[in-house]
């Protein structure tokens, strides 16, 4: 009880914030509903005819009510703690490795980071985790396992590991912990001759001290004549580290956003508090799909100031601010206190969660009500819907094919056999993957156990329920279904030979992986990038950064 006592206080804390948004203060019905709430679950708990699991079912409820504001307000538990400060610290103790939990079961090291613990002792990507310190971890979720996996740095544990495509597959590992801290640049380098490349991962207490070794470091190289920041991925962090990486490129006292919440005394202002690095250089600024919040904060203030040409493709769309909030037991509320205001004094939220659909979906602001803002040279620029880029480079749709492949391991799984019989191979970015190592792919996958999405047979069964139902089902109707159904049959081979292209991308940067970590992929993947191809293009053809910037239309002026 005294359990169920603290998840009901915590609950209660909780509560008020959000009645208080939609009830107008109404002390009387907060106090109401608390007094229901506390009631029903004492009768409850008293009286259900099964034993009722106290925490998991405040935590549910507690979950269920915060989830009805926006996906960003959450209870962080005290077991939660120390996942949520890594994102914000970049710091852990442990071994310094992903994992992953398989959908057959079992937890396996999906990738020990660079000079790690866990790669001075030998782990490799592929490893299955059988014990820790004696205790079995086969029927473990992988949070159990990483909770027993991290721990004060420069103390031990021993793991019993199966090590497929080895002949001696179950081995001992024995590992001391270490202060890991997660490097936000994996790499940084000169590309396409003249281009000095920056791939930032994430915003946390790091980011801005790395961005500036780097950005210093490329500067040193006289064939370095643009810098490109590579956001693509990038889920955001912390909001002052995007200030002072945006403060790298621009003037001293720059604005670079705006928070606002609920009163006029939530209202802050952020400005940048350094001299620049270099406020003149050819800047591009790299977004997709995945760049969110601090990412967005990054290329919006460089779009808005027409410091950068953002490239890409539209940016996810949040443009909301979160604090924690300290509660009783070394729980935490993150809670959504402000939406942010980049230069021109648009807001990039693409949801509004304050307005919902029938189906309890938040509603998405469509395009036709975006409202048109302008630069500091004058473009046009929208609010709602993310960072709209300046060079729109097309991506391709995922492939269904290449989902399943990645979905399933096949790619992972044939890494981890490749390594296993190369001791070696060609530099990153210069690895390709040939015909011989492609047809091994096409054979090491099993045409029997290769899981097919069945979306085409299922929307022709659907369509022939429906001409059924319609009265269209007859003899020749039934003869055209059965030979669309042929046409439409999978010809696993034949699939595989056809996105060779996008495949081959894909295993060359899970190989690469395996002998030059996180640094190595990010080379490979750049190595064959339209989008940095785009930019250097840009960057060499007189004007065209200009023109792009609206720069070349004021000058006539």
């Amino acid at each position: 009880m005294r359990k169920l006592a603290v998840t009901c206080v915590i609950a209660l804390l909780c509560v008020p914030a959000t009645w208080i948004a939609t009830r107008g203060n109404n002390d009387s019905d907060i106090a109401r509903n608390l007094e229901i709430f506390n009631s029903l679950y004492k009768e409850l708990n008293a009286f259900y005819v099964d034993s009722i699991d106290a925490n998991k079912t405040i935590e549910d409820a507690i979950d269920y009510m915060l989830n009805g504001i926006d996906p960003y307000t959450e209870y962080i538990p005290a077991k939660s703690h120390d996942d949520f400060m890594v994102v914000a610290t970049g710091e852990y103790g442990g071994i310094g490795s992903y994992i992953m939990e398989r959908a057959e079961g079992g937890v396996f090291i999906s990738e020990p980071y660079e000079n790690s613990p866990a790669a001075k002792a030998g782990l490799k990507a592929g490893d299955q985790i059988l014990m820790i310190d004696g205790d079995s971890t086969t029927t473990w979720p992988s949070a159990k396992v990483s909770e027993h996996l991290k721990g004060q740095a420069n103390t031990s544990l021993k793991l019993l590991i199966k090590r497929p495509y080895d002949p001696d597959s179950i081995k001992t590992v024995n590992i001391i912990r270490e202060k890991i801290r997660l490097n936000p640049v994996p790499y940084y380098g000169v590309t396409r001759k003249s281009l000095g490349y920056i791939n930032l991962s994430a915003f946390n207490e790091h980011s801005a001290a790395e961005v500036k070794s780097a950005l210093l470091e490329l500067k040193k190289n006289e064939a370095v004549k643009a810098i490109v920041l590579d956001l693509r991925g990038n889920g955001g962090g912390l909001v002052e580290s995007a200030v002072q990486i945006v403060g790298m490129f621009v003037p001293k006292g720059t604005q670079v956003l705006q928070t606002k919440g609920r009163t006029e005394q939530q209202v802050k202002t952020y400005k940048t508090t350094e001299e620049p690095i270099d406020s003149k250089i050819p800047l591009f600024v790299l977004i997709d799909g995945g760049s969110a919040s601090a990412a967005e904060i990054t290329a919006g203030a460089l779009q808005d100031l027409d410091r950068a040409v953002i490239m890409g493709d539209r940016s996810f769309g949040k443009g909301l601010v979160q604090t924690t909030r300290p509660l009783p037991f070394d729980a935490m509320l993150k809670v959504t206190i402000a939406k942010y205001y980049i230069p021109s004094g648009r807001l990039i939220q693409e949801l509004d969660y304050s307005h919902r659909n029938a189906d309890g979906t938040a509603q998405r602001i469509p395009d036709s009500l975006a409202t048109v803002f302008h630069t500091a040279n004058g473009r046009e620029v929208r609010d709602g819907g993310g960072i709209t880029p300046d060079v729109k480079i097309s991506y391709p749709e995922l492939n269904r094919l290449v989902y399943n492949i990645v979905r399933d391991n096949w790619a992972f799984d044939f890494a981890t056999k490749f390594a296993s019989e190369h001791k070696s191979i060609a530099p990153a970015g210069e690895f390709t993957i040939t015909d011989s190592i492609f047809n091994d792919f096409k054979r090491f996958i099993d045409p029997d156990k290769f899981k097919y999405d069945r979306v085409c047979e299922q929307g022709l069964e659907n369509l022939k329920k429906i001409a059924k139902s319609e009265g269209y089902l007859n003899d020749s109707t039934n003869v055209a279904f059965d030979r669309l159904a042929t046409l439409l049959k999978h010809d696993l081979q034949t699939d595989l030979t056809k996105n060779r292209k996008e495949i081959s991308k894909l295993l060359a940067g899970e190989i690469v992986k395996r002998y030059y970590y996180e640094r190595g992929q990010a080379i490979q993947q750049i190595k064959d990038d339209d989008t940095l191809d785009r930019a250097y293009i840009i960057s060499v053809q007189p004007g065209e950064y200009e023109r792009i910037l609206g720069r070349a239309k004021n000058k006539k002026k």
